[in-house]
């Protein structure tokens, strides 16, 4: 069933070497957009929904760049505030092997983190919507964009529009004085959903770094810590009692190229698990966490209570992020779905 979305976040122009090239190796990089919110709207517009995506871009031909490119993905921009000074970007080096891939963000006072609540025109970009989604990311980069959430969730919430949040806990984005868990985890019960990764929810339920490793190595391979992630996820419905639903995409990183994944959904009363996908080339691991996010949304549409099919798609569609250079998650709802139905042989389809 087609549904009407509107995401709020940062676009973000994204610098890369080409392959696996430092920065200081290349005098040439490739430019292409994205950020988190923006990669979930990407991903359902590609699922065919109607979304709306609410940001602030700088009034320039860059601005238009970024305009063009929501509209190459068929996502709405009727609600994106043009202004202030430059677009926040970051500077991304691929993995190779042994070493992990590196961002340097440049976010500091762009267009986006100078935004304020009065730029959005909240309940016009509400109105006829089924979902708004937010995420940690956009409170954290200063304080008037953690109010704009706060204004965001406030407007939704009274004109009966679900929530959905990301948990997206970035370390080196908080540095406006306020904390993760100041601002962030008052919100969460505000949302119907919550999806997050690993060490988000340690946060979420305050859980020691890395004492959550919800896929682990057996003498036959992998498997998922079954009881660890039960508990886990009982736990923060506890905390957390007006979310209706926990999404959680858990990974084991073997290398920086080889992934092994599994994603954990619960209800309140029964904690569902997809299939553990062991990828072990990975191409661009940037976005799997929003792909899984989107298509969990678009499953949620598609499969209802179906739990084990919600999140056995949103982890196929996840596990193929791996496999897209760049930010979004360019992927047909076909595609998925030959995966998610055991299709992994990668041959060529004539």
């Amino acid at each position: 069933m087609r549904q009407t979305i509107a995401t709020f976040g940062e676009l973000l122009l994204r610098l890369s070497p080409q392959g696996t090239l430092r920065l200081i190796q290349t005098q040439n990089t490739t430019a292409t957009f994205g950020g988190s919110e923006a990669n979930v709207a990407v991903s359902l517009a590609n699922f065919g929904h109607n979304v709306r995506y609410l940001t602030r871009v700088p009034k320039n031909n860059v601005g238009r760049a970024c305009l063009s490119t929501l509209h190459q993905y068929n996502v709405n921009t009727e609600f994106v505030a043009l202004g202030g000074p430059r677009l926040g970007s970051y500077y991304m080096e691929t993995a190779a092997s042994l070493r992990s891939s590196k961002v340097v963000y440049d976010r500091e006072d762009s267009s986006f983190t100078t935004i304020k609540p009065e730029m959005i025109d909240w309940e016009n970009a509400f109105k006829g919507a089924d979902w708004f989604h937010w995420s940690g990311i956009a409170a954290a980069l200063s304080e008037s964009t953690a109010e704009c959430c706060r204004v965001g969730i406030d407007t939704a919430r009274k004109m009966g529009v679900k929530l959905s949040c990301d948990l997206n806990y970035r370390k080196n984005l908080w540095n406006y004085g306020k904390t993760y868990e100041e601002v962030v985890l008052p919100l969460v019960n505000f949302s119907d959903i919550v999806f997050g990764s690993d060490d988000e929810y340690e946060h979420l339920i305050d859980m020691k770094p890395g004492e959550f490793q919800g896929v682990v190595k057996t003498e036959n391979g992998y498997e998922i810590n079954k009881p660890l992630c039960e508990k886990i996820m009982k736990k923060a419905k506890e905390l957390y009692p007006d979310v209706k639903l926990f999404a959680c995409e858990t990974r084991r990183i073997v290398s920086s190229n080889h992934h092994v994944n599994a994603a954990i959904l619960y209800d309140g009363k029964q904690v569902y698990f997809s299939r553990i996908y062991d990828v072990d080339n990975v191409i661009d691991a940037v976005g799997v966490g929003d792909a899984c996010c989107a298509a969990l949304l678009d499953a949620l549409s598609k499969y209802g209570e179906n739990y084990q099919s919600v999140i056995e798609f949103a982890m196929s569609a996840s596990a193929l992020k791996n496999t897209i250079p760049g930010d979004f998650n360019l992927v047909s709802e076909e595609e998925v779905l030959t995966l998610m139905g055991g299709n992994t042989s990668g041959r060529v389809l004539r």
